[in-house]
């Protein structure tokens, strides 16, 4: 008469679905903390490069129009460390360039073209129009338009708190500069916001 053995060890692993799905989950949690952690202490990912400011009161208004009407989701803001990426878009993206963003808007799609070394291409006209309609100056682009953008005054109310959640992140605002915010954007449309927002993307490592 076969005898059977109790499975041990290995052979138990492989035999019990859940015991092999705790071991994995656990080994990749592990094996992510072992990769994440340590970035959480580096210096270089963890301080500003030199000569990045946080975002103004208007430029964190056009920050927040553009995560609004889904930018990101066909723009990237992450020049890789490729050839091909820097000869088009310039010096590679570093850690400390983003540390004021929250969430960041790195991306990962490129319907459209990289913005993070936009800041400076162009001029704040050619932004308006190209925001407005896009084929006038790009035929070819199948970006909509955002005619709206400059119909619609800036958000002044809710500036103080979003400010105020960017210094609980790490942005150095001072009372002031937030008390100070509504005025500053008093009378800006949003057109005006999300091109300032845009032209400083990336001036801090050209």
């Amino acid at each position: 008469m076969a005898q059977h053995h109790a499975p041990s060890g290995h052979e138990r692993i492989e035999t019990s679905n859940f015991l092999m799905i705790v071991l994995i989950l656990l080994t990749v949690a592990v094996g992510g903390l072992v990769e994440i952690v340590p970035l959480f202490f580096q210096r270089s990912t963890t301080q500003p490069v030199e000569g990045l400011k946080p975002y103004t009161a208007l430029q964190v208004a056009g920050r927040d129009i553009y995560v609004r009407e889904g930018c990101y989701n066909c723009h990237s803001q992450m020049i890789r460390p490729f050839r091909a990426e820097t000869l088009r878009y310039g010096p590679y993206s570093v850690a400390g360039e983003f540390v004021y963003d929250h969430p960041f808007q790195w991306g990962s799609k490129r319907t459209g073209p990289d913005l993070a070394r936009v800041g400076g291409k162009y001029s704040d006209e050619w932004h308006r129009l190209h925001l407005i309609n896009p084929r006038d100056l790009v035929p070819e682009s199948n970006m909509p338009a955002y005619p709206w953008l400059q119909r619609n005054a800036v958000d002044a109310e809710g500036l103080p708190v979003r400010m105020k959640a960017l210094r609980m992140l790490g942005a150095p605002y001072s009372d002031d500069e937030i008390a100070k915010a509504p005025e500053e954007v008093k009378g800006k449309t949003e057109m005006e916001a999300l091109i300032s927002y845009l032209q400083v993307l990336g001036t801090a490592r050209k």
